[in-house]
Parts: structure tokens; C-alpha cells; sequence
């Protein structure tokens, strides 16, 4: 298990693998960790801490998520 506490590109790297597939995202392959900064961590720690709290998510939820990481991903 990865030591979330430190900032680090691999634990970016980490967070958003375990965000695409926990979501089964479709559109995967577009979300690539290299789109993402360093000063981005603690929304997505925020983001994979959700995402790692629920077992299943509503097509809103799933949405809601996806879109907030697109807006992050714009960011970078």
C-alpha cells in the first residue's frame, strides 16, 4: 500500500489508476496520470478518498466524479 501522506507523482499515478477502475471508466485511457500536477494532490487524495469509501456509485455520482477530475485534469 502506497503512503498517501507523502506527495508524490506515484501516488498520483496510484490514485487516479485506482479512480478509473473503481469507476470503470470508459474513457480510461484518456485519463492519464501524466495530466495531473503536484500542487493538484490533495484534490485528487480528496477524490480517491471517496471514491475508496463506497463500494458502488450512482450514474450521478459517477458523473459528478469524472467531471471534477476532467476539471482537474484541465487544470494541469
Amino acid at each position: 500500500m502506497n503512503n498517501l501522506q507523502i506527495q508524490t507523482e506515484e501516488n498520483i499515478a496510484f490514485m487516479i489508476e485506482e479512480i478509473k477502475t473503481k469507476l470503470k471508466m470508459a474513457s480510461a485511457a484518456a485519463m492519464q496520470p501524466s495530466h495531473f500536477k503536484l500542487e493538484q494532490y490533495e484534490d485528487i487524495k480528496d477524490l480517491y478518498e471517496v471514491v475508496a469509501s463506497k463500494e458502488k456509485f450512482s450514474i450521478s455520482e459517477v458523473e459528478a466524479l469524472v467531471s471534477e477530475l476532467g476539471r482537474l485534469r484541465s487544470q494541469g
